[in-house]
């Protein structure tokens, strides 16, 4: 089997400040989140697609990427962050201290203890894996770029690393961060996890 070769990049900061916006609050990129990511990148263009989330802060970075190094980009629904439910629009702050045993459970078990209104964890993973392997099928033997968000990216990882879902709040993915994973006959290898490109 021809290795697969996946980079996937987390959108830089979003206007409106560090706050929960899941998939129902589209804020764009600030200055400094246009910077993050294009460091990030750097000169480097060795991808033959790119697959964006449908949320700006992802998508016009994605296409502002295509257009500069003439690569394709899809548009991928299932690639947009989780629901949050009631926590949308709320600043971390205003969560981990207005609602400390809340946040608190959630952090312990974020499988059962969602938000009010939000999308169920196993429903999210599956959605995210679905588009992900389907990607993988088509693109296989390639070198793409994924431009998603820190709960896709975790979702994607875990799946990887086989690591249970209670966990996946435990990952730390950066704005602008870039993982890595290669896929071969054996499946998946996580290589890099909140890196930077060059050449």
């Amino acid at each position: 089997m021809t290795e697969t070769v996946i980079d996937l990049i987390r959108h830089g900061e979003p206007a409106g400040g560090r706050r929960y916006r899941g998939h129902s609050v589209d804020d764009p990129l600030t200055e400094k989140g246009w910077l993050q990511m294009w460091n990030a990148v750097g000169e480097y263009h060795a991808w033959n697609h790119i697959i964006t989330s449908p949320l700006q802060r992802c998508q016009a970075f994605a296409h502002a990427l295509g257009e500069r190094h003439g690569i394709d980009v899809t548009v991928e629904p299932r690639f947009k962050e989780v629901g949050f439910g009631s926590w949308e629009g709320q600043s971390h702050d205003a969560i981990k201290i207005g609602r400390a045993n809340e946040y608190q459970a959630f952090l312990q078990d974020p499988m059962n203890c969602r938000p009010q209104g939000a999308e169920p964890l196993d429903d999210f993973i599956q959605r995210v894996s679905s588009a992900y392997q389907e990607a993988i099928e088509r693109y296989r033997g390639s070198h793409f770029l994924i431009v998603a968000h820190a709960g896709v990216m975790r979702a994607l990882i875990a799946e990887t690393i086989q690591a249970p879902s209670v966990g996946l709040y435990r990952i730390k993915i950066s704005n602008g961060g870039i993982t890595r994973i290669r896929h071969t006959a054996t499946g998946g290898v996580l290589e890099s996890l909140n890196g930077k490109l060059s050449g």
